[in-house]
């Protein structure tokens, strides 16, 4: 097929990770059931490698601009990246962000590992003031779940400045939104779980490079440690990715009505919209008055995670881990790609209910 330069994003999703157009080939990579090839190749055992994650691997490389690895959840992909970072050296990471990453970092640093600094997301001098002398410089923007945006190429160029390595989890803004890498990032981090497969139905996750030499690291890290994807879950993420950008585009367009109107609901004090994607963030006036509204809706499903294709909410600090700067009343949103009129119907009428419960 041609270049990945002369096809645009769609193009790409649908076309890239697929068997030659030859005689009597199967349209689509098969499911390959392996754990061990015969002796003479580059592959020889199933922890190494496997064709249906490389079909993966090739599409969301050349959507994001780099070469890709897939890894049995996104936690996986995050652990493989921060093991990069030596004995005692620093990570500057957001202060609100994925509760997985803060876990780790907070169980790397309880063990001596590295040093962790936490940042505010949108405090781009604070964010150039500890890029000083870190190692490692982890970015997620739109963050989870606030949706705070950073600036990405300031804060890149502080940190390589430094000397320090930028990896961005790109999981909300999807590479239909931003490509790290093009804006130079050295790493990019999804949990495929979301919005790559898209259909709450795989446990995946993936890291994206530039970098040749960085790549054949965390493919060694990975066949070492056998954080490895199951080969339906990668088919399944292929067939996902294929119509990420449909899924998307209407996901997004939901969100961005559903994010104006709720700016008009008395029961809502802010909306979180970041101005595109389809996640969008509501502070209600308490802990309260979220989880009323959350068990008040018929079609919006209550239940953590993201991205898929049906509409889901969660009060996020309804988890004890969550960062301590994230309201009691938030609700975090994750727009699907339903009918909007049957979405606002669903919503209204909860965030009524709540408000009229909160009232009496």
């Amino acid at each position: 097929m041609e270049s990945s330069d002369d096809l645009r994003p769609a193009t790409i999703a649908v076309h890239s990770g697929r068997p030659p157009h030859d005689p009597d080939q199967p349209l689509n990579q098969p499911i390959t059931m392996a754990s061990t090839f015969v002796a003479g190749g580059g592959r020889e055992y199933g922890r190494w490698g496997n064709p249906t994650w490389q079909a993966f691997e090739e599409a969301l490389g050349r959507l994001e601009g780099g070469r890709a690895l897939a890894f049995s959840s996104g936690l996986a992909a995050v652990d493989v990246v921060l093991d990069l970072v030596a004995n005692g050296e620093k990570v500057v990471a957001p202060s609100a962000c994925y509760n997985g990453t803060l876990l780790q970092l907070a169980d790397l640093e309880a063990r001596g590992r590295v040093s962790t600094t936490l940042v505010p997301v949108t405090d781009t001098a604070a964010w150039v003031e500890a890029c000083e002398d870190a190692a490692l410089v982890w970015l997620e923007t739109p963050s989870n779940p606030m949706l705070d945006v950073s600036d990405v190429p300031a804060i890149v160029a502080a940190a390589h400045a430094a000397g320090a390595r930028v990896v961005v989890d790109n999981t909300f803004a999807t590479p239909l939104g931003q490509q790290p890498l093009a804006l130079g990032a050295d790493l990019v981090v999804h949990s495929a779980t979301k919005y790559l497969a898209g259909h709450s139905d795989v446990l995946m996750g993936a890291v994206v490079v530039a970098d040749e030499q960085i790549w054949t690291v965390l493919k060694g890290r990975r066949d070492l440690l056998g954080a490895v994807p199951g080969t339906l879950e990668a088919w399944l993420a292929l067939r996902g990715l294929r119509t990420l950008p449909l899924r998307l585009e209407r996901a997004s367009a939901n969100a961005a009505e559903l994010a104006r109107r709720l700016a008009e609901h008395p029961a809502v004090d802010r909306v979180r919209y970041p101005g595109s994607g389809a996640m969008v963030a509501i502070d209600l006036p308490d802990a309260a008055t979220a989880d009323a509204a959350t068990r008040a809706t018929r079609l919006w499903v209550h239940t953590t995670s993201l991205g898929g294709v049906e509409s889901t909410l969660e009060r996020r600090t309804r988890w004890a881990s969550e960062a301590p700067e994230v309201p009691q009343g938030l609700v975090r949103l994750s727009v699907g790609i339903e009918d909007v009129e049957d979405l606002w119907a669903d919503l209204a009428q909860a965030l009524d209910s709540a408000l009229a419960g909160n009232a009496g």
